[in-house]
């Protein structure tokens, strides 16, 4: 058997694990996605482009290493089949992560907390916040689609969970459903920790579980948030006034007092 030169056998060994990394990890998730408890994705991997991808290169290793037993020299076509593949695929790539949102499921966790801090500290009056779950229920409603998938499937909507006399936010939340969100009220009613069930940050498969990151609840406080003090007065802007000319400015000197 008459091998093609290092240089060759090097850069098509690079570009087989390359595709294999790439496109193997991709069909292993989308397979995962479809069958695990829950997964960090606001759809379903596709299975069916890496798979031809994968398909494809199998068919071009063959290609190669017949090339190689049938003792092929140097400047045989099918030892640049492989790079080629990978460019190509990886162009296609490119073109289709165009028309794909960019946001990821810890971004639209985020957003989501945060949106709903904004229209529940709205409703706080005299220092008190909402604790009627029929009074959060317009601000949980306009939140959307949790961005989790529970067996491939999407998770329609957020729940509500309203829990009173807390000292924090809640930690462990066992038996709660995907998409929950954890409303604890304080004791004196005057602050309340917002959290939600799906998986901790990182973690793109596995059991509900309270969002966390780095291993601490991730959440938002909603309270009475103070109003703005007003400038004084002094310090208020002038808006159509000129300020006089003092007279230094006008090229005039203080009279000097009378001895």
């Amino acid at each position: 058997m008459t091998l093609p030169s290092r240089q060759t056998l090097l850069l098509n060994l690079a570009c087989l694990l390359a595709l294999l990394w790439l496109y193997g990890g991709d069909l292993w998730d989308g397979i995962r996605a479809r069958s695990a408890e829950v997964s960090a994705f606001l759809a379903p991997p596709p299975v069916l482009w890496p798979a031809v991808v994968l398909a494809a290169t199998l068919v071009v290793l063959g290609v190669g290493v017949w090339g190689m037993a049938t003792d092929r020299a140097e400047g045989f076509k099918g030892y640049r089949l492989l790079p080629i593949l990978l460019v190509c695929a990886l162009f296609l790539d490119l073109v289709l992560a165009e028309n794909r949102v960019p946001l990821d499921t810890e971004a639209v966790a985020s957003l989501s907390l945060g949106q709903f801090q904004q229209k529940a500290q709205a409703l706080v009056r005299n220092g008190k916040v909402p604790a009627d779950p029929d009074i959060l229920r317009p601000a949980v409603e306009e939140l959307g689609q949790p961005p989790y998938l529970v067996r491939g499937e999407r998770v329609r909507a957020w729940s509500l969970q309203v829990r009173r006399d807390c000292s924090g936010p809640v930690a462990q939340a066992p038996g709660i459903e995907v998409g929950t969100l954890l409303y604890c009220v304080a004791s004196e009613g005057d602050r309340a920790w917002v959290s939600l069930v799906g998986l901790p940050a990182g973690s793109r498969f596995g059991m509900p579980a309270v969002y966390s990151t780095e291993g601490k609840p991730y959440g938002v406080v909603i309270q009475e948030v103070p109003p703005e003090e007003p400038l004084e007065e002094e310090l208020l802007p002038f808006e159509g006034r000129e300020t006089p000319p003092s007279s230094t400015d006008s090229g005039l000197s203080a009279p000097a007092p009378t001895p």
